[in-house]
């Protein structure tokens, strides 16, 4: 029924039957695009005013098209707001002259009136080519997004299509994917044509640019890279736990297996190295160390700082801060060529990771005990051998012996019930001469330190900062207003302050001793 050029009865179940061959989409799918199109074609020809319907038989082909109307009772009503969500526009007829063509026919029913067959001109007939290119390539588009949506995450392979600023444009399948520069590794030197293996990160949902985008340096693609070359890992027989990567150059990589009688580590090695070299090459020669993972954040660590040798671990839960001491030889394996092993080690662990030598550790615990035996000896007013005592116990601070039992503190050897009540007294009276347990703690600690009393004022500043700060040579105002924020962080590198806070102290600081020289 409809004559043109580009439609005909037979031509468009042909068309339909060598489109879903060729596309593996349902014929009925072409042929609902193609109605859609002869629908946006027919509205052109009568006018974008009607709601136009355009049905294709499906074994002959015929076109037949209908404009849709709603019934009304008042030609001049405005019709309802759903109605015209769903049309857009449509027409309208009275139920009186509706019912000469339906008799059953109520108000707001929608009746179809069969329309003339008409001939596509060349600008109508354009548009429907463009509607069926554009609707078929999102179904396609729609069809492979449904096929990869459950492969995200996998690896996937692929040709290299072409290169456009140094991004790559992969064909898997009939389907385009986006390799980025930055999701390359460093060494890849990929031209069309190269065969290449990436991970499937993402679908694009757009209808525009690649379906897929791939990455060469995420730390899936090493893991997804070991289970396709360790067979124990695919079977879930040893567990890759923690993976942390410096693409191109160096990853360290946790393993773990239930099976006492698996060697973990050696399955993953591989007879003679083969099957880790195998994952390195891929990688473009990427040193890879694994390691045995453990639940203890101490054992764990000891293990990702591997090659180097420590000698204590010492770890702030609250912080979620792991301290490594390390014999000074050791200190540049530890650390790594600028900084890479402990950066890999702590994305690895988790935990913040700082490295200090035996020696930094030896002399900081040597202050600190002689700092807390002045403060006990100061504020309490001891004998310098029960201070000691005191410190060697464990007791950090005057809070602490206010709150001690007797018969605690009575386990120390030389400590009898009198005098360790006398302490206990003593560090309660201390307290409740200050506003609280915090400012006695300060004051005592810059009473031992010479902290002056203007540092004080800086109340986000804890005991434990003041006396980093004491130990550092900032004891007042003025040296703390002459700080930078790296100056602090390398002095008290754990605060548990922002940056934005520490700024915020160190401007107060300079108004308040700029405002005191002017004043002067």
């Amino acid at each position: 029924m409809l004559n043109s050029s580009m439609f005909g009865n037979a031509e468009i179940i042909q068309v339909a039957d060598a489109v879903a061959r060729e596309k593996s989409i349902p014929r009925d799918a072409i042929l609902s695009v193609m109605e859609e199109a002869i629908r946006v074609a027919a509205r052109r020809k009568y006018g974008n005013e009607h709601a136009v319907r355009a049905e294709i038989d499906r074994k002959t082909g015929e076109i037949r098209i209908f404009r849709e109307m709603i019934v009304v009772e008042d030609m001049d009503e405005q019709l309802p707001d759903h109605v015209l969500e769903q049309y857009k526009a449509i027409g309208k007829i009275s139920l009186d002259e509706a019912r000469l063509k339906k008799s059953d026919v109520e108000i707001n029913d929608i009746i179809s009136e069969l329309l003339p067959p008409i001939d596509l001109g060349l600008v109508e007939a354009q548009s429907a080519k463009q509607v069926i290119i554009r609707k078929v390539a999102e179904i396609e588009r729609q069809k492979q997004f449904a096929e990869y949506q459950s492969r995200v995450g996998e690896i996937v392979h692929g040709v290299v299509e072409r290169v456009e600023k140094g991004d790559v444009i992969v064909k898997i399948g009939n389907t385009e994917a986006l390799l980025t520069k930055e999701n390359l590794l460093k060494a890849d030197r990929l031209r069309q044509g190269d065969r290449v293996r990436a991970l499937l990160v993402e679908l694009n949902s757009e209808n525009y640019g690649p379906l897929l985008r791939l990455s060469r340096v995420h730390s899936g693609f090493l893991t997804k890279l070991f289970a396709q070359e360790v067979p124990e890992i695919y079977d879930n027989i040893i567990q890759i736990k923690s993976v942390s990567r410096d693409p191109g150059n160096r990853a360290k990589m946790a393993v773990f297996s239930a099976d006492s009688s698996i060697d973990p580590i050696g399955s993953c090695v591989g007879m003679r190295g083969a099957r880790v070299q195998a994952v390195s090459n891929e990688l473009q020669g990427e040193k890879i160390d694994i390691i045995l993972w453990s639940n203890d954040p101490a054992n764990l660590v000891i293990n990702a700082l591997s090659p180097a040798e420590v000698s204590k671990v010492i770890i702030d839960e609250d912080k979620h801060k792991i301290e490594v001491v390390v014999a000074e030889d050791q200190l540049s394996i530890a650390i790594g060529k600028r900084g890479q092993n402990v950066r890999l080690a702590a994305e690895l662990v988790g935990w913040g990771i700082d490295i200090i030598t035996d020696d930094i550790e030896s002399k900081r615990r040597t202050d600190e005990f002689n700092m807390m035996t002045n403060k006990f000896m100061t504020a309490l007013d001891l004998e310098e051998i029960l201070a000691q005592l005191l410190v060697s116990e464990g007791y950090q601070s005057i809070a602490e012996l206010a709150n001690a039992e007797v018969a605690e503190l009575m386990n120390i050897q030389g400590l009898d019930e009198a005098i360790a009540q006398e302490i206990i007294n003593r560090a309660a009276n201390y307290i409740e001469s200050h506003n609280n347990a915090n400012d006695a703690e300060q004051s005592a600690t810059a009473q031992v330190l010479g902290v002056e009393q203007s540092l004080l004022e800086l109340h986000d500043l804890n005991d434990s900062i003041i006396k980093k700060l004491a130990l550092a040579g900032i004891t007042t105002l003025t040296d703390f207003a002459e700080l930078a924020r790296d100056d602090f962080e390398e002095i008290v590198p754990n605060s548990g302050l922002s940056a934005n806070k520490i700024d915020e102290l160190i401007m107060w600081a300079r108004e308040k001793t700029l405002f005191d020289k002017d004043t002067n």
